[in-house]
């Protein structure tokens, strides 16, 4: 047994419509974008992750590229097949035909049997022997953390790309939970929008991801504020390239009603949430994780519409990850979280 344990290879995913990061031995070996490059002639994967991000949007018609992942559960197989493959090449091993590998998936927990499958089958053409899947939520709480296994109630919002994932946990469990699709890319197609009605301006995915980082806001109100930021793009009016420039108060406003959208889910899981678990909640807390967690005075705007504590986990981008990963280490531990198949 000892010698079949020598050759697994034990790997925790967190397959993210934005982004898809990979833990090996307690170390994120790999942090990429959620995109493939394919040659449209003959089919073949050009590049996957950073390389196939800066082709994106600048292709010409011998290529294309495709992001496998739509709200957070797979909309293109084949695509999101070649992007795990190619992501587990970048760790540089060499696989043995005998190599055991072993994988520890999170997804939504509002994923339905029929894309749960389409995980599972994507994980069995890479190979995958052993299969755990585990919610975004639950790994979101073992990563910033929590025991999950107390008789204590927490709630996480994970705003990732694709989905906002929010759960109440307790006792290893999800009491109540909401999963809507409102999350860092329609945030994105926002700021897009916006920059078109406001500034007459037609810019990228990539431009409006750099103004969400760089002047992304949730409120006016915030300390320290940013400067404002260029935006390069095309003018609507003359179709000639213009720069304007943008302030976190207009991205604040550009993202009020999707943010919104997300405080009325979180109301509605806390109104289904028990009374004993919601006595939890106020002296807990709401805990916020995921990329979407970044945008700055979000936690301060949230903590006004609930009237609650809410705190920004540390390293929130990384939180699932690093959950996805202890659920790893310690499979027979939290085999009861977890979705299994192995052949």
């Amino acid at each position: 047994m000892k010698f079949f344990n020598f050759f697994t290879q034990e790997l925790a995913l967190d397959l993210g419509t934005a982004n898809t990061l990979i833990i090996q031995n307690d170390k994120v070996v790999v942090d990429e974008p959620s995109i493939v490059a394919i040659n449209r002639n003959t089919n073949e994967v050009i590049a996957v992750g950073h390389k196939a991000m800066q082709m994106h949007e600048k292709t010409h018609d011998n290529i294309k590229t495709i992001r496998p992942l739509k709200d957070g559960v797979i909309a293109d197989f084949q695509a999101a097949e070649a992007l795990i493959q190619g992501l587990i090449g970048m760790l540089g091993e060499k696989r043995r035909f005998f190599t055991h590998l072993k994988m520890v998936i999170c997804i939504p927990s509002g994923i339905t049997e029929v894309e749960k499958r389409a995980v599972f089958d994507s994980a069995d053409h890479v190979d995958s022997k052993e299969t755990y899947l585990i919610h975004e939520p639950m790994a979101a709480a073992l990563g910033i953390g929590l025991d999950v296994e107390e008789p204590v109630g927490h709630m996480i919002v994970d705003i990732g790309g694709g989905t906002t994932e929010i759960a109440v946990i307790a006792l290893a469990g999800i009491v109540t939970d909401q999963s809507i699709r409102i999350a860092g890319h329609e945030f994105t197609n926002d700021i897009i929008d916006y920059m078109k009605r406001k500034h007459n301006i037609l810019i990228g995915e990539r431009t409006a991801e750099q103004i969400k980082i760089h002047a992304g806001a949730a409120i006016a109100d915030i300390q320290d504020p940013p400067s404002k930021f260029a935006v390069n793009g095309r003018d609507m009016l003359t179709g000639i390239p213009k720069q304007v420039f943008t302030t976190h108060i207009e991205i604040a406003e550009a993202l009020d009603k999707s943010i919104a959208k997300i405080e009325e889910a979180v109301i509605k899981a806390l109104e289904d949430t028990p009374p004993e678990l919601s006595s939890d909640i106020y002296r807990t807390g709401i805990f916020l994780t995921g990329g979407g967690a970044l945008l700055r005075g979000l936690d301060k705007r949230m903590s006004a519409k609930t009237k609650l504590n809410v705190q920004v986990a540390e390293d929130p981008l990384r939180a699932v990850v690093r959950g996805t990963g202890m659920a790893l280490k310690n499979s027979h531990k939290y085999s009861f979280l977890m979705d299994r198949k192995s052949i």
